[in-house]
């Protein structure tokens, strides 16, 4: 194929014919020839007489062009033109192998890529070329090529991961390649080591060509504390201009169920390849997040899950008669408000009033001899999971505790009386403390010089000293000692918090070693430190679209392994559980950054996205048609032979069109419909399939499409409709007649549609189809404005094509499609659900329903949360809980009911109102 610009031509010799309009046009100048010109003088006497058949001397400039016209757009069209034509390689005649990243960047546009790599094996299909597709976040052992039809049959299994691939697996496998083979490669645009290595490898078997489109790819790093706010970053490539994405903080709300907390802007300077934002949100709201997500980014690198890393730890101080009478500077618990309170919330009070507020950790400084009932519910508090700081002071040195036996609040026995170094009344200097073991928590702190200790609580020495010392002076002595309790650790500081004993109060040490005590914050130097020797269970896993999915049944992993985050198939993204808490485990880390793929020059790459091609040929033959036709005529009106009624017939003529006005013309595959349209468009209509309209809250979506598989399970056991996967719908761009049954979550931020999507609404309204409204508020809201959800709904609802409403009848055909219902429960047992009403009819005598058989309520209204109430996980077992006990698992099967009797009514309309029914309806009634 031959193209000029966008225009390339299937027979490109025939344009050499444009080269013979030139002499085309002196033929036609020289017909009629030019008259012979003779002077007779009897031509005066016919001056006046009306000659009706004249003939010009000269065929009109005119006329001739359009003559030429004509004949230039039959040759033109004939030549086969083509808009936007496809450069497609010439078909080859080995094996083809089709690779795919299947990262979670390839997540958002998947079916255009399976569209994509079906189109390739339908070519491969038709040259009968064996194919073989490869995903490499999963690469197979060996790689066989099978049949383009056989290969196509596998292409529902594929998916993409939420990791990227493995550089060690991938050489392993392009090393197990044999044989000459073409290669297709479907990148997913990002840059990463390990492809320059399999693209050489790739080349020694045969050509190589990219499928790879320009696109954003955002991505977030996991959230950091800084200053007391939320410091979090995004990513983005290519770098451009100035861009802002949107930035949503998830979390539980004190009911339980998943909120918007908080949202925020992510702004990108122009060139700046990083965006930062600080969030600083109250600290109950805070300790309340469970994830971060860039908004409309529908990838696993778009959200960031939090872990307890990022709560801020609650601390209480216990305060002592003394402490409150001592001046502030002198007070130990001021030096310690001075250090934790950037870091922590701070509580005070006596400790039977801070015990019951249960903080993470309790700090007692100085504190001698507890009452037996304080110890003992400490004990217990400490046993549970919390953290006991203790401070020493003159009070501990002269009491009894930590003296006599093994005292479960002390780490270590104490030696009566303590030490003092440095006095005046002491032969000995000041001590230093020594540096950190790799062991110890505070590993890795610098150790100021000008921090010194002048006295001391002395432990006693015993077998197990060494190995509860996790601070020492510079001659050896503890200065921290800390031992396990249960779940919780008691933690000795052996001098004073304020500068009584020591400097170590006024230096910046002891806010660092307080910070990594009390706070316990996991950075990244000490992380593997914390992880070692652990083991955790996965509890929650994330896909690459980044949704979650809740798991009991993966292996547990070592420690190290989340340290080192090395995502893959044994370790993928999600939330984590071990002894020492919850750790998130993202697709990004800090350090994680973002550049688009580069290629050699040698290496050819096509777009994923293609123009539709638009053949030309038909529109120039019919342009010459019509200016030859037009030709004929402006002849006969040169020739003087078109007057009267033969050009009122002639001008008839040109007004009506042809007989070939109404065909099409013919288009390629590629211009009948777009890749991901048509995508969609066949996975919707396989078979039955159920939809969900997009609510903007990712959570309420996972829970509809979860309650829609319930719903489909339940209707594969029980009734003979069979339907397929439910499916997303937006409003906003897909088509919604392939659905019988939409099922919409309204959510207090649940966007408005725009006028193009009322549209598609309301003809689907009245084409017969069902939409189920759901504000999962338990139907407070009525049709008044008491919740947001309610609100929401009226703004939505006001543009609909929707009839006068009813609460559900007692003979209304819901109650009897499959199950008899007097009740439409879901997760609540809600108010009214509202159809649209029923004509003003009474029943017939002896009937126990009125004839109804006109029309399906195009609506359903409720605020039940029936979504909730069907979801099922993947071995049908429910996913959230309703009601209590047995009376919450009845609730569930009426749900379950009325799901059912949505789907049949919809596909069956009011046939169960035939008065055929009504002597078996009667009996199953019992009347």
């Amino acid at each position: 194929m031959w193209s000029l610009g966008p225009v390339g031509f299937l027979a490109p010799w025939l344009l050499a014919g444009l080269v013979l309009l030139p002499v085309l046009w002196l033929i036609l100048r020289a017909v009629p020839p030019a008259p012979l010109r003779r002077r007779f003088p009897g031509v005066a006497l016919l001056l006046g007489l009306d000659d009706r058949d004249s003939q010009s001397d000269r065929t009109p400039w005119w006329l001739l062009l359009l003559r030429i016209l004509a004949v230039a757009a039959a040759i033109i069209g004939f030549a086969g033109p083509v808009l936007n034509p496809s450069e497609r390689p010439a078909p080859g005649t080995g094996p083809l192998l089709i690779l795919a990243d299947g990262t979670w960047a390839d997540a958002r546009d998947w079916p255009v890529r399976i569209a994509r790599i079906e189109t390739l094996l339908a070519e491969a299909r038709r040259t009968g070329r064996p194919a073989a597709v490869v995903a490499l976040t999963d690469p197979p052992e060996a790689t066989r090529f099978d049949p383009a039809e056989a290969v196509l049959t596998g292409l529902p299994g594929l998916s993409p991961r939420p990791w990227e691939p493995d550089a060690t697996a991938l050489a392993d496998w392009a090393d197990g390649l044999e044989g000459r083979f073409e290669t297709v490669w479907l990148s997913d645009g990002l840059a990463r080591d390990s492809r320059a290595p399999l693209l050489d490898a790739l080349e020694d078997h045969g050509p190589v060509r990219v499928i790879q489109t320009p696109r954003r790819i955002l991505a977030l790093r996991p959230p950091q504390i800084e200053d007391g706010a939320i410091a979090i970053e995004a990513l983005r490539t290519p770098t451009g201009g100035a861009a802002e994405a949107g930035l949503v903080a998830h979390g539980l709300d004190p009911a339980g169920v998943e909120r918007r907390l908080a949202t925020a802007t992510l702004s990108f300077a122009p060139g700046d390849a990083v965006a930062q934002v600080a969030l600083n949100l109250p600290p109950e709201l805070r300790n309340r997040v469970t994830r971060f997500e860039i908004e409309g980014q529908r990838s696993a690198a778009a959200v960031a899950l939090t872990d307890d890393a990022l709560r801020r730890r609650e601390v209480g101080l216990v305060e002592s008669r003394e402490t409150r009478e001592a001046t502030e500077l002198m007070s130990p618990l001021h030096y310690l408000r001075v250090a934790l309170d950037p870091q922590a919330d701070l509580v005070s009070g006596d400790l039977p009033a801070l015990i019951p507020a249960n903080p993470d950790v309790i700090v007692l400084a100085d504190a001698g001899t507890l009452p037996p009932a304080e110890a003992e519910a400490l004990q217990e508090w400490v046993a549970s999971g919390g953290l006991l700081l203790r401070f020493a002071g003159p009070r501990l040195a002269a009491s009894d505790a930590g003296r006599d036996g093994d005292d479960p609040l002390m780490p270590v026995r104490l030696r009566a009386g303590g030490r003092s170094v440095g006095g005046t009344m002491s032969w000995g200097e000041p001590k230093t403390i020594a540096p950190f073991e790799a062991d110890s928590p505070f590993f890795g702190l610098p150790v100021p010089d000008d921090v010194t200790v002048r006295a001391q609580v002395v432990a006693q020495p015993g077998p197990d000293l060494a190995s509860r010392v996790i601070a020492q002076l510079s001659d050896g002595t503890p200065l921290v000692t800390r031992r396990g309790l249960g779940e919780g650790q008691v933690v000795l500081v052996h001098v004073t918090a304020n500068a009584e004993w020591s400097s170590l109060p006024l230096s910046g040490l002891f806010v660092s070693m307080l910070e990594r005590l009390a706070i316990s914050a996991r950075t990244g130097d000490d992380a593997t430190a914390d992880l070692a020797g652990t083991s955790w269970r996965a509890v929650e896993v994330m896909d690459a679209e980044g949704r979650l999915m809740a798991t009991d049944t993966r292996a547990a992993v070592p420690g190290e392994d989340l340290a080192e985050g090395d995502l893959g198939p044994e370790l993928p993204p999600g939330l984590y559980e071990g002894e020492a808490g919850r750790f998130a485990l993202n697709v990004t880390g800090p350090e994680t950054t973002l550049a688009p793929a580069r290629w050699p020059a040698r290496i050819a790459i096509e777009g994923l996205d293609r123009p539709a091609e638009r053949p030309l040929a038909g529109v120039l033959l019919a342009v010459a048609v019509a200016l030859l036709a037009l030709d004929a005529l402006a002849s006969l009106a040169v020739g003087g032979r078109l007057r009267g009624a033969r050009a009122a017939l002639a001008a008839l003529a040109l007004a009506l069109p042809g007989p070939g006005a109404e065909a099409q013309q013919p288009v390629s595959p590629e211009a009948r419909m777009d890749p991901q349209a048509e995508a969609f468009a066949q996975a919707a209509t396989g078979s039955v399939v159920l939809g969900h309209i997009l609510s903007g809250d990712a959570r309420v979506d996972d829970i509809a499409r979860q309650g829609l598989e319930g719903l489909g399970r339940t209707l594969w056991q029980r009734t003979s409709v069979e339907p397929a996967a439910p499916m997303a719908v937006d409003p906003e761009t897909d088509e919604l007649a392939f659905f019988p049954l939409l099922y919409w979550p309204i959510t207090g931020d649940t966007p408005i549609p725009s006028a193009a999507a009322y549209d598609r609404l309301n003809a689907y309204l009245r084409g017969g189809g069902m939409i189920v409204f759901d504000t999962r508020d338990a139907g407070i809201a009525g049709f008044g404005t008491t919740t947001p959800e309610g609100r929401r709904l009226q703004a939505i609802a006001r543009p609909l094509d929707i009839p006068p409403l009813s609460p559900v009848p007692e003979d209304h055909v819901l109650t009897r499609t499959f199950y008899l219902l007097q009740d439409f429960p879901g997760r609540h047992r809600g108010r009214e659900v509202w159809v649209e009403a029923a004509p003003d009819e009474e029943p017939t005598p002896g009937m126990p329903f009125r004839n109804l058989n006109d029309n399906v309520t195009p609506v359903v209204i409720g605020g039940n949360d029936w979504a909730a109430a069907w979801a099922m996980d993947e071995v049908g077992m429910p996913r959230y809980p309703v009601g209590r006990g047995m009376a919450g698992e009845r609730q569930r099967e009426i749900a379950y009911r009325f799901g059912v009797n949505l789907v049949m009514h919809v596909l069956t309309g009011n046939y169960k109102s035939d008065q055929v029914h009504v002597p078996a309806l009667l009996d199953r009634l019992g009347q």
